[in-house]
């Protein structure tokens, strides 16, 4: 763990500069996935990469240059074209960033259970394939898949006014997924879709659940074949954490990023229905819509103690009592906007500069069990996992889809229902939560894949959340 660390603070302090501020972050990415599909191993994959990103600031002015040549030459030469980059724009620039402040921290953060040995690669096949093995014997089930992505990345940011922060982090990615089909329709269920991935050691395939879920989850793929078509109409609407993931994503965590906002991403990602002028007053949700910003869940998915700027994390507040107080705005957009944001300037890589991301978005839990949840409908539907997602340019109009339902009638769970959608309009949904489940509901999980930024850059993010209820909701089957 950050063998190269003493070699690069020495080439760093070799550096020569003209620039009053410079910076380097080193990255080092490495990646294995596994798979098994239907009692067949696939071929494993493996990828490593290892780069610095060199930032300079001149007159005011800030720009970078990326290299995979770690060499005392290589740093030096990627560091005077970043150098002369910035005094070639400076004519051109809208910003002076002169005054603004600069990180002189040092701190280690470390993903938990990071020295714990994984077991060796057969033995992880060997456990993949003994789950494979357990899918029934059942013509309809006609396909089935498990894996094991494994990612370790270590990094280190070091800056001319002292800073050295490491990061050590390993996440693990445990799939299943098995797909029913009777000659006229198919059917699939997964253990929460991609969506289980956590910091840690093999403790993050105990608490996902993977080993002995297979045959349970190909239950449910043949029950969904069997089900009617989920009716169309308004109902309420519980929705279970691992589809809550995906709507905090897409109409909370997007609309929220300041460079949407300032109009940064409209060329790719898009832009916001949310404006500067909100972020105190706009009644985002109900009074039970409480969302954090938060970095301090160890195995979560973006937890950090710094960001890739440089800038200290702290849990925050962004929705409290369903008011929207900040933005995920990092150092950069919070002195472009004046706005107070938090630490979540991110990139994907050493090639690619940190950007406004997503980190760790969670709702705060509430004070009902399931049972209370359930109870407290007398006419609506249950949704888990997410299989479909459709939402306009500025994370407003939304419709998604689910691969699980359950009807809910007089506080009681009915039956299964497949095709499950929903659909709503951002603040107007969140207006209408009216129930949040408690500590036993809540759920870590994250996603490996968010996308955003030109030149692309995709990211792991985090969200934690408990199940949620929301009132008079248009949901519809796949008829619809």
């Amino acid at each position: 763990m950050f063998d190269a660390s003493t070699l690069l603070r020495q080439r760093f302090a070799a550096l020569r500069s003209g620039a009053e501020l410079f910076s380097l972050r080193h990255v080092k990415h490495s990646h294995q996935s596994l798979a098994v599909r239907r009692n067949v191993a696939e071929p494993p994959y493996f990828s490593q990469d290892e780069g610095a990103m060199l930032t300079v600031r001149v007159a005011g002015v800030e720009a970078y240059a990326a290299t995979a040549d770690l060499s005392q030459s290589g740093l030096q030469r990627a560091l005077e074209r970043a150098e002369a980059l910035a005094r070639q724009i400076k004519a051109h620039s809208l910003l002076d960033l002169s005054e603004q402040a600069v990180p002189s921290g040092r701190h280690d953060h470390v993903s938990p259970n990071f020295e714990q040995t994984l077991p060796k690669l057969a033995d992880c096949l060997a456990l993949l394939a003994r789950e494979s093995a357990s899918v029934p014997n059942d013509a309809r089930l006609v396909d089935w898949q498990l894996s094991l992505g494994i990612t370790v990345v270590e990094q280190t940011y070091l800056n001319s006014a002292g800073a050295e922060l490491r990061q050590a982090q390993r996440f693990l990615f445990p799939g299943l997924g098995v797909t029913a089909s009777d000659g006229q329709d198919s059917q699939s269920r997964t253990l929460g879709r991609d969506n289980f991935g956590q910091q840690g050691g093999f403790d993050v395939i105990e608490r996902c659940a993977l080993i002995g879920a297979a045959p349970r989850v190909a239950d449910e793929a043949l029950q969904l074949l069997l089900a009617p078509n989920t009716p169309s109409g308004r109902r309420d609407l519980l929705l279970m954490p691992d589809q809550m993931m995906l709507q905090i994503h897409e109409s909370i965590g997007h609309p929220l990023e300041m460079d949407r906002i300032l109009g940064d991403e409209r060329n790719y990602a898009g832009t916001s229905f949310v404006k500067a002028s909100d972020f105190g007053q706009l009644q985002y949700g109900s009074a039970l819509l409480n969302v954090t910003f938060d970095p301090t869940l160890p195995e979560e998915l973006a937890s950090y103690s710094f960001d890739d700027d440089g800038s200290a994390a702290s849990k925050q507040f962004l929705i409290r009592d369903g008011v929207l107080l900040r933005p995920l705005g990092g150092a950069l957009s919070q002195w472009r906007s004046g706005l107070e944001g938090v630490a979540n300037s991110r990139a994907c890589s050493w090639n690619r500069a940190p950007i406004d991301r997503m980190a760790n978005l969670n709702i705060e839990p509430g004070d009902q069990s399931l049972e209370q949840l359930i109870a407290g409908i007398e006419h609506g539907i249950l949704m888990r996992t997410n299989r479909s997602w459709s939402i306009d340019d500025a994370r407003n109009k939304f419709q998604f889809g689910c691969e699980w339902g359950q009807l809910i009638e007089h506080g009681q769970l009915r039956g299964v229902v497949k095709n499950p959608n929903y659909r709503g309009i951002s603040a107007e949904f969140w207006r209408n939560l009216s129930a949040v489940g408690d500590r036993s509901t809540f759920q870590v999980l994250g996603t490996p894949n968010c996308g955003k930024g030109e030149p692309n850059q995709v990211i792991r993010v985090g969200h934690a959340s408990p199940a949620c209820v929301f009132s008079q909701i248009d949901v519809f089957g796949g008829d619809a």
